[in-house]
C-alpha cells in the first residue's frame, strides 16, 4: 500500500526544515535566504516541529493510514526527525554558558558582585520555563500597551507603543527605559513584532519599554530612518516623565538593522547632522544592545554621511551589549565580530559580544533556549550599568523578585 499522501507532505515538510536547520552554518552564497526561511522557527523552536509531527502521525494513526511498508517508512523518518529536533535542543543548550563567559570576559572580574552575585542564568523566571512549551505566547496580561503614541510628523511610520506593568510597586518612582528597534532591511517591518519576548520580561521586571515605528524606504532615505530613532530619545526626554520613564537612563536596543540604527544612534549623541530641527536635544543613551545586528561593509560604506556604524567609533561610547548567531544565514558573524572587537580597541566604556553556538537569524521573536539566555544576559548587562541589583536578584524561595 502507498503512504497517505497527506501525512508524506507534512513529514517532508518538517524534513525539510529540521535538516535546513542542521545544515546551517554561515551567511554567505545565493542560498542563505532560503535556508532561513527554511530554518529560523524550527532551529529555535524545535518543540512546534515535534507538534507538528506529532499531530500528523497521530491523525494518520486515528484514520487506518498506517499501513503497509511505504506508511511505516514515512512514520519511520517522523522518528528520525524527532531525534534531529532533540539534537536542535541539545545544540541549543550552550547559549547560557556563553553569554555568562561573554560578560565576564566583557565587564571583568567581578561584575557579578555589583548585581548580589548572580549569574545570567539564574535570573529566568519561573513562569518563562515553562513557555518553552508553547513559545509563539508572547504577550502577558500583566503588562499594559499603550499603542499608537505619535513622537513626529511622519504618520504612522512616527508612531511608538509603550509597555508598562500594570501592578507599578511604587507608583511615582521614574522607571529606566529599553527602546527597541526592528529589523527589515530599512525596506518592512514593524513596532509590534520582534523582540516581544524581551519587551514583556522588561515591562514586567518595571521597565518601561518603548517600540516605534520608523521611516522606511523608498519612501525615506538615509538617514532619515536614524533621524526618527534620534526623535524617539528626544521624546523620551520631553514627554516621557508622563509615563513614568525616566529620561536620564534610557537604553538602545536593535535587531538586524535595527541594531545597525541603534548602533549609530549611540554613537552620535546629539549629533547635529541628524537631528535636524531639533539639534539642541539630548539624545544619548546609557547602554546599546545589538542583536544580530548589520554593521555595513566594515566602515567603507559610500553614503554620506556614512551608515556604517563603524565609521562612528570613537572612544566615549556607552556600553554595548552585542549578541549574534554563529549560523546566521542573513548576516555573517564574523562582521559581528569585527564590529565588537573594532569597538572593544577604541571605546573606554565596557563591550560585551556572545556568539550563540547554532543560532539563525531572528532568534528573539519567540521564547527559546537562546533567546531566554540572551535576555538574561541582557537584564544582568543594564543591571551593571545602572548599578543596581535589586531589579534582578532572586529571592529565597528561587523565585524573582517583579517590579
Amino acid at each position: 500500500m502507498s503512504a497517505p499522501a497527506g501525512y508524506a507532505v507534512a513529514v517532508g515538510v518538517a524534513t525539510c526544515a529540521t535538516l535546513a536547520a542542521l545544515t546551517s552554518r554561515s551567511a554567505g552564497g545565493p542560498l542563505g535566504p532560503v535556508r532561513y526561511l527554511g530554518a529560523f522557527v524550527v532551529n529555535e523552536q524545535p518543540v512546534l516541529a515535534g507538534y507538528w509531527l506529532a499531530a500528523a502521525t497521530l491523525l494518520a494513526a486515528a484514520q487506518g493510514d498506517l499501513r503497509g511498508t511505504a506508511a511505516w517508512m514515512v512514520a519511520t523518518v517522523a522518528v528520525l526527525m524527532v531525534a534531529a529536533l532533540i539534537v536542535l535542543v541539545m545544540r541549543a543548550l550552550p547559549a547560557t554558558s556563553v553569554v555568562d563567559k561573554a560578560l565576564d570576559h566583557g565587564l571583568g572580574v567581578g561584575w557579578r558582585d555589583g548585581i548580589g552575585g548572580a549569574s545570567s542564568s539564574a535570573l529566568t523566571p519561573r513562569h518563562e520555563r515553562a513557555r518553552f512549551l508553547w513559545p509563539l505566547h508572547v504577550r502577558r496580561h500583566d503588562v499594559r500597551r499603550i499603542a499608537g503614541i505619535r513622537y513626529g510628523e511622519a504618520g504612522r511610520a512616527n508612531l511608538l507603543d509603550l509597555y508598562r506593568s500594570r501592578s507599578d510597586s511604587s507608583p511615582g518612582e521614574l522607571r529606566p527605559v529599553l527602546v527597541h528597534l526592528h529589523g527589515g532591511a530599512l525596506v518592512m517591518g514593524r513596532k509590534n513584532r520582534e523582540g516581544l519576548p524581551m519587551i514583556y520580561r522588561f515591562a514586567r521586571r518595571g521597565w518601561i519599554c518603548v517600540s516605534p515605528n520608523y521611516r522606511l524606504r523608498p519612501a525615506a532615505q538615509w538617514p532619515d530612518h536614524l533621524v526618527d530613532v534620534k526623535k524617539v530619545i528626544a521624546w523620551i526626554r520631553a514627554h516621557g516623565h508622563e509615563y513614568g520613564a525616566d529620561s536620564q537612563r534610557i537604553f538602545l536596543a536593535g535587531a538586524s538593522s535595527g541594531a545597525q540604527l541603534a548602533a549609530i544612534a549611540a554613537l552620535t549623541p546629539s549629533d547635529p547632522r541628524f537631528q535636524p530641527g531639533f539639534a539642541g536635544a539630548d539624545t544619548s543613551v546609557s547602554a546599546a544592545i545589538m542583536l544580530y545586528g548589520h554593521y555595513g561593509p566594515g566602515g567603507t560604506a559610500q553614503r554620506i554621511p556614512p551608515s556604517s556604524p563603524h565609521a562612528y567609533i570613537n572612544p566615549g561610547a556607552p556600553p554595548f551589549f552585542i549578541a549574534h548567531g554563529e549560523s546566521d544565514t542573513l548576516l555573517p558573524a564574523s562582521a559581528a565580530r569585527q564590529f565588537a572587537a573594532a569597538l572593544h580597541a577604541c571605546s573606554r566604556a565596557a563591550v560585551v559580544y556572545a556568539e550563540l553556538p547554532g543560532a539563525q537569524h531572528q532568534f528573539d521573536l519567540h521564547h527559546s533556549i537562546r533567546c531566554t539566555a540572551v535576555t538574561n544576559g541582557i537584564e544582568a548587562f543594564a543591571s551593571w550599568v545602572l548599578g543596581d541589583g535589586a531589579l534582578l536578584l532572586p529571592i529565597p524561595d528561587g523565585r524573582h523578585r517583579d517590579q
